[in-house]
């Protein structure tokens, strides 16, 4: 009789797995020593951005549009936002805006972001990395950066959208976009 409470429960738990992978991910040193993510609270939010967008977008791309995980994802970050936010001492008042603030950015860039793995090349995708994450400075590891996650999104797009569901997925190695981009 109480079953669609225990299916909202493992989907809850499932979403709290995936999320800590993506976390995971975004906060591989290779990503900060290899391609010169500046290892601030600002760099690793544009790292976490990144990888979320790419698995929400894989999970969008399954049979079942219906599925609540991308939300629950979304809804994850957006309490992390929360407590990290609150564990770096900022103020209560100002807590929602900027939690506001982080939840446009990940809408943002997920649209530039998309854009720039539908062109061709890496160009597109590069320069909005760019943009975000190297806060536009001239000869950074924007290019390389572009080939892991074109590569990552390779890597998810290769495994079955009910795997990426299940969390049954892993990120290429850091250094194979660094690899790829030189």
């Amino acid at each position: 009789m109480l079953d669609f409470l225990n299916a909202r429960t493992d989907i809850r738990r499932k979403a709290g797995e995936i999320y800590g992978v993506i976390v995971a991910q975004a906060r591989q040193p290779a990503l900060y020593a290899a391609l010169g993510v500046p290892d601030t609270p600002g760099g690793r939010y544009e790292m976490l951005v990144a990888h979320l967008f790419l698995v929400i977008e894989r999970l969008r791309a399954q049979e079942e549009a219906e599925s609540p995980l991308p939300r629950l994802l979304v809804e994850g970050f957006i309490a992390d936002m929360d407590d990290s936010l609150r564990e770096m001492g900022t103020g209560d008042l100002t807590v929602p805006k900027k939690v506001r603030r982080a939840a446009t950015g990940l809408y943002e860039r997920g649209l530039v972001y998309k854009a720039g793995l539908a062109a061709a090349d890496n160009t597109a995708l590069a320069d909005a990395l760019g943009e975000h994450v190297y806060a536009g400075v001239p000869d950074s590891h924007a290019p390389a950066l572009a080939a892991y996650l074109r590569s990552a999104a390779g890597a998810l797009a290769a495994r079955g959208a009910r795997q990426v569901a299940e969390g049954d997925f892993s990120f290429p190695p850091v250094l194979t976009g660094a690899t790829e981009a030189s």
